[in-house]
């Protein structure tokens, strides 16, 4: 495990849900050149065309011009439900990505160098989510990685694997308990997947846009 990761801005996972990563991000646009952009945060404006649905709702979208320049998902679990909940959000960062993915080659998003796509998730650091689970499968041996692992380890796997696999340009994970509301503490599992590695992409990710004029 490694050390508390503070980064920039202590405060970062204060507030309600997601809000301490949207800041981060509008800050960061703002730095690396590109705040001219436009940032898309109401519900009316966060959808963005499929290939096997129509449309996909993400959490935050940034166009110039009509140029998609990023878009992210920002989730984030509490307790006790993490089994559950773990389940449903891998299965939807993994359909989200292969929908995107397919759209983009189809030209849903026009004849342009390939956006940023972003996957963050906070996970309450909790003895259940540390805890070590155990699951059933009677006819083949799960991954290794997966063997007692518990959630926030899970979650790990799965956030390394999007970015390997090349489902997301990024993905992170952040570990925080319920009392970073008062002092912002969070916590990296791997350097792959923490918020560092997944804020200097994406700002490298703006420089190179804004460089492009």
């Amino acid at each position: 495990m490694g050390k508390p990761d503070q980064g920039e801005r202590a405060g970062v996972t204060a507030g309600k849900n997601m809000d301490g990563f949207e800041a981060l991000i509008f800050d960061l646009i703002e730095a690396n050149g590109l705040g001219h952009a436009e940032i898309h945060r109401t519900v009316s404006v966060l959808t963005l065309p499929g290939y096997f649905r129509p449309t996909k709702r993400w959490d935050l979208i940034i166009t110039l011009e009509k140029r998609l320049i990023a878009a992210i998902e920002l989730k984030s679990q509490v307790g006790p439900s993490f089994g559950n909940n773990f389940n449903n959000r891998t299965e939807e960062a993994i359909g989200t990505a292969h929908d995107f993915w397919t759209a983009y080659r189809e030209g849903a998003f026009g004849d342009h160098p390939k956006p940023f796509i972003g996957w963050m998730m906070m996970v309450e650091d909790a003895p259940e989510s540390r805890r070590p689970v155990t699951d059933r499968s009677p006819h083949f041996q799960v991954f290794s990685e997966f063997k007692q692992a518990s959630y926030l380890k899970r979650y790990e796997v799965l956030c390394r694997r999007l970015v390997q696999e090349q489902l997301y340009s990024e993905a992170a994970l952040i570990a925080s308990p319920r009392t970073s509301v008062s002092d912002g503490a969070f916590e990296s599992l791997s350097e792959l997947t923490s918020l560092k590695t997944f804020i200097t992409s994406f700002a490298g990710h703006i420089a190179v846009e804004a460089a492009r004029g």
